[in-house]
């Protein structure tokens, strides 16, 4: 089922999506206080290409505060913005019973774009 929903997901939006995210993560490399804002734009994009059989945990390895501070940043510069279009595009798909599994998906992805700092994608095997 993973691979069938992330070819259809890819199919039909999910790589343009992505793309996206990419594009926007490689713009904000070129500042170095957008380094670690790109890179946070590097993961949802890496989710948001595969978000089957994908899923985000805590990483450890980034300080506890430094990653709070940041994620507050990036709460008010846009990731409230990217969690709404998230949470939109969710309940839309939810509104059917075949569009279910990709709104949350979609649901997964506002989770994640809240706050990226101090998380890791994972992708299941």
């Amino acid at each position: 089922m993973n691979i069938i929903g992330n070819i259809i997901w890819l199919i039909f939006g999910g790589f343009a999506t992505s793309i996206g995210y990419f594009t926007g993560g490689f713009l904000m490399l070129f500042t170095i206080i957008g380094i670690p804002f790109g890179i946070q734009l590097m993961k949802i994009g890496l989710l948001c290409l595969w978000p089957f059989g994908s899923t985000f945990e805590i990483n450890n390895e980034l300080p506890g505060c430094l990653s709070t501070i940041l994620n507050i940043i990036w709460f008010f510069v846009g990731g409230l913005w990217i969690a709404l279009i998230h949470i939109i595009f969710g309940a839309l798909l939810s509104l059917t019973i075949i569009g279910l599994p990709w709104g949350m998906q979609h649901f997964k992805l506002a989770g994640f774009a809240i706050t990226p700092f101090g998380r890791r994608v994972r992708i299941e095997d």
